[in-house]
């Protein structure tokens, strides 16, 4: 099964034009020791690679902000698939520290990236790399000075490789100085964090609630309206979650909830104790 699904994904690469799927393919042809077609893969793939500075990665086709999740995940695929068999020539490990450089770039302050699915691909392929240039010997020395002239030191050695070292910088803004001394491989990361207020225009959605009025004292009831506008920028939303919180010491009626789980454009309604739970499907929706 497997040898057929090669053969298949063999005979469709003569027409595939995507960028990702030939990342992907590269990677699948050099786990099944298929030397050739990974070298033509990788060969076209050279020839799409986009530069920043020292740094290579790839991008989808026409794609003009290569900041997604998407590129991530491209060039780690790429990084496992130089690190997954023997080098090419033309691909050594100079060819895969510039993937290296850029993917690091785009670390956050955890270590992650901007999905799930990018960080899994991305640290394994960062682990390769890691496991192909590890050496046990050299010792260095990292130095950061502030603006003021205050210094911090990293000491990295045989012993304490392992050992993830952090030191909160006082001074927010300014010129930092690094200076590293010695032998070896060390990675440095700088993380500012800050709050900025979200634009006036940043809100898609628009959430009202009428409780309506009881006049009934021996049945307390009452209507909640809850109304939902939609005014975003994009021609149609993605799923769209509504939870309503009951006040306290209410609870739904049978009958209403009846009529919302008939109502077409509702996709699915769940109780969760004091809470009514709206699900409404991708929808290009103005108010409902």
């Amino acid at each position: 099964m497997v040898v057929k699904s090669l053969e298949c994904l063999m005979e469709a690469s003569r027409n595939i034009t995507n960028t990702f799927v030939t990342t992907l393919l590269s990677y699948t042809f050099t786990l099944a020791g298929d030397e050739q077609m990974r070298q033509n893969l990788l060969s076209n793939l050279d020839q799409q690679a986009k530069r920043e500075g020292v740094g290579r990665y790839w991008t989808l086709d026409n794609s003009v902000q290569p900041w997604g999740s998407v590129e991530v995940e491209m060039s780690a695929y790429v990084l496992l698939a130089l690190l997954s068999g023997p080098t090419l020539p033309g691909f050594g490990l100079n060819y895969s520290a510039g993937i290296v450089h850029w993917l690091t770039k785009k670390q956050n302050a955890y270590g992650g990236f901007s999905s799930t699915q990018d960080t899994v691909v991305a640290l394994q392929a960062l682990a390769k790399y890691s496991a192909a240039t590890y050496n046990p010997e050299g010792s260095i020395t990292v130095t950061v000075t502030s603006p003021s002239g205050q210094r911090n030191q990293f000491t990295v050695n045989r012993n304490n490789r392992l050992l993830y070292q952090e030191k909160q910088l006082q001074e927010a803004t300014g010129t930092y100085k690094l200076r590293a001394e010695g032998k070896g491989c060390v990675f440095v990361q700088f993380a500012l964090h800050y709050n900025i207020p979200p634009p006036p225009d940043s809100l898609a959605f628009k959430i009202g609630a009428n409780s309506g009025v009881c006049n009934n004292t021996k049945n307390t009831a009452f209507t909640l309206t809850t109304t939902l506008r939609y005014s975003g920028t994009r021609a149609e939303t993605n799923m769209v979650i509504i939870n309503v919180r009951l006040l306290s010491g209410f609870k739904p009626d049978e009958t209403s909830l009846q009529a919302l789980r008939e109502d077409p454009t509702i996709k699915c309604l769940d109780l969760d104790e004091d809470h009514v739970i709206f699900y409404l499907d991708s929808n290009q929706f103005g108010e409902i």
